[in-house]
C-alpha cells in the first residue's frame, strides 16, 4: 500500500460513508467540499485535490477488497488523535441526506473498528451528527 497524506485519508473516510448506500450524490460531494473549506483540520491542504482524492478513492473501493485497503491507508496515514475527527466527518457525510441505512451502518461499523475508535465516543459523535443534521 502506498502511503497518503491525514488529508487524504480525512477525505477517502468520508467517501467511505458517502458510497456506502451505493451512490456518490451531490449533497454528500458538496459536504465533503464544504468540510474541506471550512475545518481547520484540511489547512495547507491544495483544495484542487479534492476531486482527485475522491477518484482515487473511489477507484480503490471498486477493487476487491477495497473498503480493507481503503481503511487501512487511512488508518496508516492518520495520527491517532484524528481517527475521532475522522470517524465524525464519516458521520456527517452519512447523515446529511437525513437517511442512514443498513449498509451505511455496517460501512461506519467497519471503519471505527479499523480506526479504534471506542463505541462510546462513536455513540456521541453518532449523536451529533444526527444533532446537528436533524430538520423539522
Amino acid at each position: 500500500m502506498s502511503t497518503i497524506s491525514h488529508h487524504t485519508a480525512l477525505i477517502y473516510v468520508m467517501v467511505i460513508a458517502a458510497v456506502a448506500d451505493g451512490a456518490l450524490k451531490d449533497r454528500e460531494l458538496a459536504t465533503i467540499g464544504e468540510f474541506v473549506q471550512m475545518l481547520p483540520v484540511f489547512r495547507g491542504y491544495e483544495k484542487s485535490h479534492v476531486r482527485s482524492a475522491i477518484a482515487d478513492c473511489t477507484s480503490l473501493l471498486d477493487q476487491e477488497e477495497g473498503l480493507d485497503a481503503v481503511i487501512g491507508l487511512a488508518r496508516e496515514a492518520l495520527p491517532v488523535k484524528l481517527h475521532e475527527t475522522a470517524y465524525a466527518l464519516a458521520c456527517d457525510v452519512v447523515t446529511v441526506d437525513g437517511n442512514a441505512g443498513q449498509e451505511e451502518l455496517r460501512w461506519l461499523e467497519m471503519l471505527r473498528h479499523g480506526l479504534n475508535v471506542e463505541r462510546l465516543h462513536a455513540a456521541a459523535i453518532e449523536r451529533g451528527s444526527r444533532a446537528r443534521y436533524t430538520s423539522v
